[in-house]
């Protein structure tokens, strides 16, 4: 339960987050608002890992032992950069059912095949049959019926 409480959590500020940068992009430009943004996050993390007692240190980066792990960072800035394009040209909802929907096809894809160091699990039509209902509500949401006056 509280996995899904912290994830629900998650994409609700992942939401919010994209309306900001965006308002903020308006008034900046995209690669200063991503900028602040991840300077912002790089602080935030700094003085959280003060707080909760250093549990480990900066060193063990160098002990990782599949470096490209360590590309998160790098992703992370261009996931800002288009999240922010994305909720510009979409909107707010439109954008997020998007992004999701990838964030779903792509994870799967990663558990099934047992990339990037995940465990491998067992391919599910019913896992496949959520996916495209997924893809459905998107239609649905997005269709452009006639209005009943």
């Amino acid at each position: 339960m509280w996995g899904i409480l912290i994830a629900i959590i998650s994409g609700a500020l992942m939401s919010i987050q994209g309306v900001f940068n965006t308002g903020v992009t308006k008034q900046t430009g995209i690669w200063v608002s991503a900028s602040f943004v991840q300077f912002t996050a790089l602080i935030v993390c700094l003085i959280a890992w003060v707080v909760t007692g250093r549990e480990s240190s900066f060193g063990a980066l160098f002990k990782i032992d599949n470096k490209y792990m360590l590309l998160g960072g790098a992703i992370g800035a261009f996931i800002t950069y288009t999240v922010i394009k994305s909720v510009a040209v979409l909107g707010p909802a439109q954008a997020n059912m998007f992004i999701i929907t990838a964030q779903l096809v792509v994870a799967y894809l990663i558990e099934v095949f047992g990339l990037c160091g995940s465990e491998k699990v067992p391919f599910e039509w019913r896992k496949m049959i959520g996916l495209a209902i997924v893809i459905v509500g998107i239609i649905v949401f997005e269709w452009k019926g006639n209005d009943c006056k």
